[in-house]
């Protein structure tokens, strides 16, 4: 298999919010900067939406890192940081549990001018998953 294919195989999500994170990452393109190919940006009004659930369930269906791009402690919707924290945690938990690398998971927050934190964090998950290949999961 190629690297090129190999990567494409290494799928990492992103959930961007909509008020920091999103526009962040649009910032990336509007600066012609590149990250790779194999990262898929879902803008989201709050991560804290999301069941514990999704967060497997992207995994079982050939998701190979996540990244939770958040406002960190300056979210708009209050208390929805410390609630997301708080979720996610749950998640690590099940992670481990299942013997799932907790790395595959990661939340952090970028701002609307993030672009070297941005391509950072993108890059940074690629590399792991190119190291880690795909989760083993039963569907």
């Amino acid at each position: 298999m190629s690297p090129q294919a190999k990567r494409q195989e290494n799928k990492i999500l992103i959930l961007a919010t909509e008020t920091c994170a999103y526009p962040g990452a649009d910032s990336v393109g509007q600066a012609h900067s590149t990250y790779p190919a194999n990262t898929y940006i879902l803008r989201v009004r709050a991560p804290v939406l999301f069941p514990e659930s999704f967060y497997f369930d992207c995994f079982r269906k050939g998701i190979s890192g996540i990244i939770v791009m958040s406002c960190g402690e300056e979210c708009p919707y209050d208390g929805a940081y410390k609630a997301l924290a708080k979720r996610l945690d749950a998640v690590y938990k099940k992670m481990k549990a299942m013997e799932i690398d907790l790395k595959r998971l990661r939340l952090t927050a970028i701002c609307t001018v993030c672009n070297r934190a941005f391509l950072k964090e993108v890059n940074q998950m690629d590399q792991l998953v190119r190291e880690l290949g795909p989760p083993q999961l039963e569907a």
